[in-house]
């Protein structure tokens, strides 16, 4: 069609929409949103500012695990595990991202933000954690805000 086109992950265009509009709006410093669901999707954040592409869902814990394979809720649903086991899982996901990254703020999405009551009590890291304010509308958010901003880019620099 000759129309130039972005693209933007989900992860990230759910990040987008909490940074600038919901639960890490203002939020100074490193912002972490995690989409829990079919894997782990992330979004990081210095001030603002989005690093691209971060996927750090696929990094390995020191079980030898890749994160999403062992945390999901994929993961806690296909085991049956009860909120206890599997926050006990998701709990070591994030002590690995809080000493990797040391965020200022944690906010979780996906449909599992929902029942943050169910397991929150039972997560052990010191960076707050907040469900997301979207919940499971950030990434549709996101995406249309990274394409009005690709948009302006583009009739600015043309």
């Amino acid at each position: 069609t000759g129309c130039p086109i972005h693209a933007v992950n989900d992860a990230d265009a759910a990040g987008l929409a909490e940074v600038h509009f919901g639960a890490g709006k203002d939020v100074s410093g490193v912002v972490l949103v995690i989409t829990i669901g079919t894997g782990l999707g992330t979004a990081l954040f210095t001030d603002g500012r989005l690093l691209p592409n971060a996927e750090l869902g696929h990094i390995k814990l020191d079980n030898g695990r890749e994160a999403e394979r062992y945390a999901s809720e994929a993961v806690r649903v296909a085991k049956k595990l009860k909120w206890k086991d599997w926050s006990a899982r998701f709990d070591h996901y994030l002590a690995a991202l809080e000493n990797l990254l040391w965020p200022d703020l944690i906010v979780l999405g996906g449909g599992v933000s929902k029942k943050l009551d169910k397991f929150a009590p039972m997560l052990s890291i010191k960076t707050p954690i907040v469900a997301a304010q979207f919940l499971n509308q950030a990434g549709i958010i996101g995406a249309a805000l990274f394409a009005e901003t690709q948009l302006r880019a583009t009739t600015q620099s043309g």
